[in-house]
């Protein structure tokens, strides 16, 4: 199963970034990843490998927002871009040329994070009034 690799790439991906913020621990809502329709990993199943893989740790919690990035060839010999169908051998629609450029499909990275800090305590006290205010 790919997703099961593709989840632990991603946790030492973060895991990584995490240590970049360090001493600070990022507080992570979504994490949004483009995945290519070319890589044999589903969508759906990597959700739920990550979901399970992240739970009791600082990424619990954590939703993983998947685009899908479609599969495009180029044909080296007219040099068009098209939609390659696996029922015609990915051969390019203008002269069946096989498929030997593909300019998506295979991405499989983390486009964004959507995260933030907990933020600090006041270290004073609030504000009081001062006496000339206070007496009008």
């Amino acid at each position: 199963m790919h997703e099961v690799d593709m989840t632990r790439c991603l946790l030492l991906s973060m895991n990584a970034w995490k240590q970049q913020h360090a001493p600070r621990v990022p507080a992570v809502d979504r994490v949004h990843l483009e995945v290519g329709t070319f890589t044999c990993v589903e969508p759906d199943q990597l959700v739920v490998t990550w979901a399970d893989a992240v739970k009791g740790s600082w990424l619990d919690g954590a939703e993983l927002v998947i685009e899908s990035v479609p599969l495009v060839g180029r044909c080296i010999r007219c040099q068009a871009t098209y939609s390659p169908d696996p029922a015609e051998g990915f051969r390019s629609p203008c002269c069946q040329h096989p498929m030997e450029e593909i300019v998506s499909g295979r991405e499989l990275r983390i486009r964004s994070v959507a995260y933030g800090f907990e933020t600090a305590p006041p270290t004073s006290a609030p504000p009081t009034a001062s006496p000339t205010t206070a007496a009008r």
